[in-house]
C-alpha cells in the first residue's frame, strides 16, 4: 500500500545571483522531488525585502505540490534543493539565492523545532498571500478567508513580473 497523497504549498523567494532564474529553475525542480509532483505555480512577483533594507528586491512565487512525503521529509528535500542553489544561511531575513518555505501541508498543524505549520509569518506577507490566492482563492487560514488576510496586508510594493521584464541580477 502506498503512502497517502498530501497537498503542500511552497513559498519560493530569491534575491541573489539571478533571482528570477533561481525561482524559475526551482519551480521545475520541485516537480522532480521524490514522491512529489508540482500541481500548479503562481506568477512571479517582485517585492521589497522583509528585514534588512540593504539588499536587493526579491522574486517570489508559490507552488502547489502533491506529495507522498511527510512534512519533515518534504522539508528535508526543500532544504537540499536550497543547498543545490548555493543557499548560505547567514543573518535572519538576509539576502539569499533561494528560500523555500513549507507554508501549508494539508490542514495539518505542526509545532516542532524545525517546522511550524501553517508557516507562522505567511498571514502577514503579501508576497505569499497574493500568489497563494492565485492558486487557491477560496482557501481559509485559521478561520479567515484568504481575501480577508490580503486586505489586511500592505501589498503596494508587490509587482507581477512579466515574461519580458528585465530584472536586476541581485
Amino acid at each position: 500500500m502506498s503512502p497517502p497523497r498530501h497537498a503542500a504549498w511552497i513559498g519560493l523567494g530569491s534575491n541573489l545571483d539571478g533571482p528570477r532564474a533561481h525561482v524559475e529553475r526551482a519551480l521545475g525542480e520541485l516537480d522532480r522531488l521524490p514522491l512529489t509532483r508540482r500541481v500548479a505555480a503562481s506568477r512571479l512577483y517582485a517585492s521589497a525585502p522583509v528585514g534588512p533594507a540593504d539588499q536587493p528586491d526579491y522574486i517570489n512565487a508559490v507552488a502547489q505540490l502533491e506529495t507522498r512525503l511527510s512534512p519533515l521529509a518534504l522539508l528535508d528535500q526543500l532544504q537540499a534543493l536550497e543547498q543545490r542553489h548555493g543557499r548560505v544561511r547567514g543573518r535572519r531575513w538576509g539576502a539569499r539565492t533561494l528560500d523555500l518555505d513549507l507554508l501549508l501541508f494539508d490542514d495539518q498543524r505542526v509545532t516542532l523545532p524545525r517546522l511550524t505549520l501553517p508557516h507562522p509569518e505567511m498571514a502577514r506577507r503579501a508576497f505569499v498571500l497574493v500568489p497563494l490566492a492565485e492558486l487557491a482563492p477560496h482557501l481559509v487560514l485559521d478561520g479567515r478567508p484568504l481575501a480577508n488576510l490580503i486586505a489586511g496586508v500592505d501589498a503596494r510594493d508587490l509587482r507581477p513580473v512579466l515574461p519580458q521584464d528585465s530584472l536586476p541580477q541581485g
